[in-house]
């Protein structure tokens, strides 16, 4: 029961934690004038990768390399399937920036990488480095060549410039230290309850602890989509997903090389893989996506919980 807890508290922390940080990230970019793009790609996409980044560096760190590398794989097949899903079950994604494209190669190039990855026994320093620099050479690169690209930012989001700077300080001094504790009570909940129910480690970080991180992205996709902006979610998923392989594992095997169960080279990181091509193919076409494919969504990643357990 006080596991149960634990892991409950943390997702809450997580959830808060990501919001207060996003919100005076934000702020503070908003009122030193930095440009719209930075804000919407760096601010926006690290903040949203906060709670994968600290889990993950967290759960690394207390040798348990299963929830590190989980969380990330698992967090990015949960971004499409679930997120996308769930907001465009509630309003259809019809349009979005022809841009975003450009950031999709890239999320299916860093899969790819991934992918490479976990065919060895562990994500090394240099691995962790070579992620680092690409995440660098992509953001200068879309710096340089999108400084004129609309960014659609929400109204809340804009007003966050009235914020005085002690608010701006005390939301993201607050916001990492709950995202801080938040960390370390769902890795020490979910380990425990893993070990309780005879549950591997991975399959706790593909699931309980890649949804909890993903929370921040899910809110905000489903306020847009409510509002129908579904589509400026597109932008933040596809970000998201850039930043967990890039600069969450890239970061984390920096500090402390991540050791690489066997089923996820040949079961989860494929399917991620797989379910990314799906959004890459999506935004290159024209279709859009409906509430039947939404549905379809949904169902797959239903069938893929079902299959993690009896793998």
């Amino acid at each position: 029961m006080l596991d149960a807890m634990f892991v409950a508290g943390g997702l809450v922390g997580l959830y808060f934690g990501a919001e207060w940080l996003l919100r005076g990230a934000v702020a503070l970019s908003m009122r030193l004038a930095i440009p719209t793009l930075i804000v919407s790609l760096v601010i926006v996409g690290f903040g949203t990768s906060m709670p994968e980044l600290l889990v993950s560096i967290r759960a690394a760190l207390a040798g348990s390399p299963d929830i590190a590398l989980g969380n990330v794989i698992g967090s990015n097949t949960a971004n499409i399937l679930l997120i996308i899903g769930v907001c465009a079950l509630i309003f259809p994604i019809t349009h979005w920036d022809s841009n975003v494209r450009h950031d999709a190669l890239v999320m299916v190039g860093a899969s790819v990488l991934l992918l490479a990855l976990v065919q060895f026994e562990a994500i090394g320093r240099l691995a962790g480095l070579l992620m680092v620099v690409l995440l660098i050479t992509y953001l200068l690169y879309t710096y340089r060549m999108s400084k004129t690209r609309a960014e659609a930012l929400s109204q809340d989001i804009v007003q966050q410039k009235k914020l005085k700077p002690a608010m701006i300080a005390l939301l993201i001094l607050g916001g990492l230290a709950t995202l801080f504790v938040g960390a370390e009570l769902l890795i020490r909940g979910a380990t425990n309850l893993a070990r309780y129910f005879g549950i591997s480690e991975a399959v706790i970080g593909l699931t309980v602890v890649a949804v909890g991180t993903s929370l921040p992205e899910l809110a905000t996709g489903i306020m847009s989509a409510m509002k129908r902006h579904s589509d400026i979610m597109i932008g933040n998923v596809v970000g998201s997903n850039i930043f967990n392989i890039l600069f969450i594992l890239g970061v984390t095997s920096l500090l402390h090389p991540i050791g690489v169960d066997q089923r996820f080279g040949w079961f989860d990181v494929p399917i991620m893989l797989l379910v990314t091509l799906g959004l890459a193919g999506f935004l290159f076409s024209k279709m859009g996506i409906t509430r039947i494919a939404a549905g379809a969504m949904l169902a797959g990643y239903a069938g893929y919980t079902v299959l993690l357990v009896q793998v």
